[in-house]
């Protein structure tokens, strides 16, 4: 992101910061900690909409994304081609965590707006007009653009934690058309890996996948979660 003309904020809530200036970004970075916080408590508080006012694009990402798939830049000038003022990465459909079918990885396509279900309790077709079917990205990858960051900003309570629930209303946001400005982009993609610090280290923990209705495991071998950028949450900035 730096070499892109970005700006990173990391929001530890693990309290180190210390392990991370090895990383030769790390101190171009601007750091906030506090300790046991969450990603929606840290937005309310430190990115108020005319701080980042100067920013064409918030992206707003949790800890446990891999992006060796992802270009920054290529990503800003689809968004901005198709008029997507919230959108989201597509997720790699071998993540470890995905809970929403809108949110998986078509190859086949540069991005897409909704997606189709015809089984399960969620049915979704031609004539869905709201979440999870259209208008819907999931919370921990989100991408705002300046004007519906002002409005998701005072979406948010003050007292919100974990933030679950939050992203059916996002499309509240979208200035317009939800089904028209909210996607998904596939040609840059992430992969959701499932590791959270917050409250204790990953020992192999069992993680459900609610899509696929099976269950996967991460693996047992020790990872350096600062080196693929996934300690702490992180907010980047496009101009």
């Amino acid at each position: 992101f730096l070499p892109e003309n970005f700006t990173i904020i990391l929001f530890h809530y693990d309290g180190n910061v210390d392990g991370w200036w090895s990383l030769d970004w790390s101190s171009k970075a601007i750091h906030i900690v506090a300790h046991n916080q969450t990603k929606w408590w840290f937005a309310k508080r430190f990115l108020h909409p005319d701080i980042v006012s100067i920013y064409d694009y918030i992206f707003l990402w949790d800890e446990d994304l891999g992006v060796e798939h992802f270009s920054p830049s290529r990503y800003v000038k689809i968004v901005k081609e198709e008029g997507l003022e919230i959108s989201q990465p597509a997720l790699d459909p071998n993540s470890t965590e995905i809970h929403h079918r809108i949110t998986v990885r078509a190859r086949n396509k540069k991005f897409h707006r909704r997606v189709y279900e015809r089984r399960g309790s969620t049915r979704c077709s031609d004539t869905s007009e709201g979440p999870p079917c259209t208008g819907f990205v999931e919370g921990m990858a989100p991408v705002f653009s300046r004007s519906a960051w002002y409005c998701t900003w005072h979406l948010i309570q003050n007292d919100l934690v974990h933030g679950w629930g939050m992203d059916m209303k996002l499309g509240y946001c979208a200035q317009g058309d939800r089904t028209k400005k909210v996607g998904v982009v596939d040609s840059q993609y992430v992969v959701h890996k499932g590791i959270q610090t917050l409250g204790g280290t990953d020992h192999g923990a069992t993680k459900v996948s609610k899509l696929k209705k099976t269950t996967t495991k991460q693996g047992g071998s020790t990872v350096d979660v600062r080196s693929e950028g996934r300690a702490n949450d992180a907010v980047y900035f496009a101009k």
